[in-house]
């Protein structure tokens, strides 16, 4: 797709992460790192950016979730929304805002959504059959209740989604349906309810979806599937005390249902971002005005609710913008089998920090398994050999050798006079590269952008290699010069090209170099002089087997929720 010359305005969103639970690796690289990696690309390539997200803190979830723990859900909430905080944060993921959906701004941004769809006829009352929890005397998550997938017969499928065939479900329709908490048979009560009329926006959502060039073909053919089924109305409202309380007197006892008020969570965050930097008004540039890219990245289980329901809630609002991509990742699993928290198995990124590895090296392994098309897989052996023999032995080792040689050599200073064609050309291919990974982010292809930057380093070896610079610096001081510069303006370039990925690296590597930081102007200039910023260090070093032990004993065993309250 042609872009226009205007400056574009990218809003990166990631799906709401549930504060019941604390997130695994899976949760990183289907969402977070992914949307982190392309907020980043895109300030690098001075678009105007925004990066927001929040915990998703209400409905029965977080209800359920506390009174398991017997606590205030709110006591649950704050704890948790910490955690995540931390984890992210550790993680370099760059939020503009990372927030709440318990702050009084997203009750009031919910509650005003909520009126504008009711006032135009998209809202329906009727009844709806719950399931019942007689000992806790409350109102059961559709994803308390488990049981047989009427569809796939998976036996452990959750009342609001199948995870084995994507399938969204209500509880009802489960086969031999039972409470998670304590596995006892749930009970159906009739409870009077808010609909949205789905229906109603069917044909905009065909119409819209069949403009949609630049989803992926599994979100595209997921979002036409549910089409053709044909929507229906959908509940929007819950028996619930915790939660954005509903609008209209006769329903003063219920609050939203949370796969409702959580995505107008995206809506909120951008309103308290602009808030907090004095410009409370601005958050419209990224929700009305036109010309605004709204890139959403999620798991699979999510894609129905980002391409079909929220946006047939903005279809029945009206007036704000649309997602321009839904970037719906599969899953990540854990040396052959699904990563499972019950069972402890999988990557628990509480205890990650403490396997004392850098998070720039954890980032590494964890791009190279972005699941962008299909379902990929954490292995330790290949974390180990990717580290060692890509990150290490290719772009650490060229860097290194180039900016040593450079130190030793020339004192740390280094001038170009006059480059040889055959030089010109090599930096003409690496900037046919650089300008490849650009492109490639630009359509959200992560793992093949990675690769271009892995192919410079490869040409920066290879050159180097060739023209044997500890021999020629012997013969001829002022050619072998001109190769160590042409060296050090490719290690330059692959430092600013790894700012999305691995921004602590890309950091440091520029400072010594004393590069400029990282921007498109930046990237396409090479210095005629460069000066490094004292003695080089090794930028990346090799894994060692006994690192990797340390870190799988850690990162494999999963903190209970309650050990965050075990001293209340």
């Amino acid at each position: 797709m042609e872009r226009t010359t205007k400056r574009r305005r990218v809003l990166v969103l990631c799906a709401l992460p549930y504060t019941n639970a604390v997130p695994h690796v899976g949760n990183i690289v289907g969402s977070h790192l992914p949307a982190d990696i392309f907020a980043r690309h895109c300030r690098l390539r001075g678009y105007e950016t925004l990066f927001v997200g929040a915990t998703d803190e209400n409905g029965t979830p977080t209800e359920v979730a506390a009174l398991e723990l017997g606590i205030t859900p709110r006591e649950l909430t704050d704890a948790l929304y910490q955690v995540h905080r931390d984890i992210y944060s550790w993680f370099c993921i760059s939020y503009d805002n990372f927030t709440r959906t318990s702050t009084p701004i997203h009750h009031k941004t919910t509650q005003e959504f909520f009126l504008e769809i009711y006032k135009k006829g998209f809202v329906s009352e009727g009844e709806l059959r719950l399931p019942f929890c007689e000992k806790d005397k409350i109102f059961l998550p559709d994803r308390y209740v488990q049981g047989t997938c009427p569809v796939c017969g998976y036996e452990f499928a959750r009342g609001d989604q199948c995870e084995r065939c994507s399938t969204l479900l209500d509880p009802i329709q489960l086969v031999n349906p039972r409470c998670k908490i304590d596995g006892s048979i749930p009970v159906w009560r009739d409870s009077r309810q808010l609909f949205l009329e789905l229906g109603k926006v069917q044909g905009k959502l065909e119409q819209w979806i069949g403009t949609k060039k630049e989803w992926k073909e599994q979100v595209t053919s997921l979002a036409l599937g549910w089409l053709k089924e044909g929507l229906k109305k959908r509940s929007i409202t819950r028996d619930l005390r915790w939660g954005v309380p509903v609008p209209l007197k006769d329903y003063g006892d219920k609050v939203f249902y949370v796969w409702f008020d959580a995505p107008i969570g995206y809506v909120s965050a951008t309103k308290e971002w602009a808030e907090a930097n004095g410009k409370p008004e601005y958050w419209k540039k990224f929700w009305l005005d036109e010309g605004a890219e709204i890139y959403n990245f999620l798991g699979k289980d999510n894609i129905p609710f980002h391409t079909i329901f929220w946006p047939g809630m903005l279809f029945a609002h009206g007036g704000l913008n649309l997602p321009y991509d839904v970037v719906g990742l599969q899953f990540c699993n854990y040396e052959g089998d699904k990563i499972s928290k019950s069972r402890n198995w999988g990557i628990f990124c509480e205890r990650v920090p403490e396997a004392g590895l850098d998070p720039d090296i954890w980032r590494y392994y964890l791009i190279s398994i972005i699941p962008e098309t299909r379902d990929t897989e954490f292995k330790w052996e290949d974390f180990k050999s990717k580290v060692n023999n890509e990150l290490v032995a290719n772009i650490g080792n060229f860097i290194h050798r180039t900016t040593t040689f450079a130190w030793n050599n020339f004192g740390g200073e280094v001038t170009s006079h006059r480059r040889t064609k055959e030089e010109e050309e090599l930096l003409a291919k690496v900037s046919v590269l650089a300008d490849e990974v650009g492109k490639l982010l630009d359509e959200v292809r992560f793992r093949d952008a990675l690769a271009r930057v892995l192919s410079i380093a490869d040409l920066g070896n290879e050159f180097f290699q060739r023209k044997q610079p500890w021999k020629l610096v012997k013969d001829d001081r002022g050619e072998c010069e001109e190769v160590i510069h042409t060296c050090l303006s490719i290690c330059e370039s692959v430092a600013m090209l790894i700012d999305p990925f691995l921004p602590k690296s890309s950091e440091k590597i520029l400072a010594g170099l004393g590069s400029p930081s990282p921007s498109a102007e930046a990237l396409g200039k090479i210095r005629e002089t460069i000066r490094l910023n004292g003695k080089p260090e090794v930028p990346f070093r090799k894994l060692e087997d006994a690192q990797i032990e340390r870190a799988k004993s850690l990162a494999t065993k999963s903190k209970p929720v309650s050990d965050y309250f075990a001293k209340r």
